[in-house]
């Protein structure tokens, strides 16, 4: 299944919401918006693309109902979400955690293209396994740009099969928590200002 999200933000009006598939867009407070599952996804051959967009003046969170679940399917075991923001007002984008079952392989991506007066938070949060479960995989990477320069790029991978992977201390968990442009948060794990401005927080453990 492909499901695709847009987003669009303007200042002193409600946001824009198109929705196709297995996810929809519900707003919930003037400037909030929740995503809700219409269906069962991620499944193994699953796509999901989300296009937000903040305009200047606007503000915009983004949350979830409930934690997503990436689950094998009937031919393949590994799906795919896809994040692409553009921001030039202020987004706090912070779902809920993102848990791979059993065997499934799942692979997230995030652009961020942001403007030099804008203000974003990103957290993600990630689990490998339900409770007994290690052979999940997952991997996320970070591409963020303040006015076209790079300001971050940033890959993480968990499970089974990764770089660090072992049966005794590799860690099942991870937090990371893009802010700009902020550089003094209180958050969980080690924070690393960037050159370009803003910070990114890491965490990672056994579980969240």
């Amino acid at each position: 299944m492909r499901s695709d999200v847009l987003i669009v933000a303007r200042a002193g009006r409600s946001p824009h919401l198109e929705c196709a598939g297995g996810i929809a867009a519900r707003r919930t407070e003037p400037d909030t918006v929740h995503l809700v599952s219409a269906a069962a996804t991620p499944l193994g051959g699953d796509a999901i693309r989300l296009r937000v967009v903040v305009e200047e003046g606007a503000r915009l969170a983004v949350r979830t109902a409930a934690a997503t679940m990436a689950l094998p399917g009937a031919l393949t075991t590994e799906s795919h979400a896809s994040w692409d923001l553009e921001v030039a007002g202020v987004l706090d984008l912070d779902p809920q955690p993102t848990i791979v079952a059993g065997p499934s392989r799942h692979v997230t991506s995030t652009r961020l293209a942001v403007s030099a007066g804008a203000a974003v938070r990103l957290r993600e949060r990630v689990q490998i396994g339900r409770t007994g479960e290690r052979d999940g995989y997952w991997s996320g990477s970070l591409h963020a740009d303040v006015d076209g320069v790079a300001l971050l790029r940033h890959r993480v991978e968990l499970g089974n099969g990764s770089f660090a992977d072992d049966e005794i201390a590799a860690p099942r968990a991870c937090v990371s928590e893009l802010h700009y442009p902020a550089t003094d948060v209180d958050t969980a794990g080690v924070t690393l200002a960037l050159a370009g401005g803003g910070c990114l927080a890491t965490w990672q453990g056994e579980r969240l």
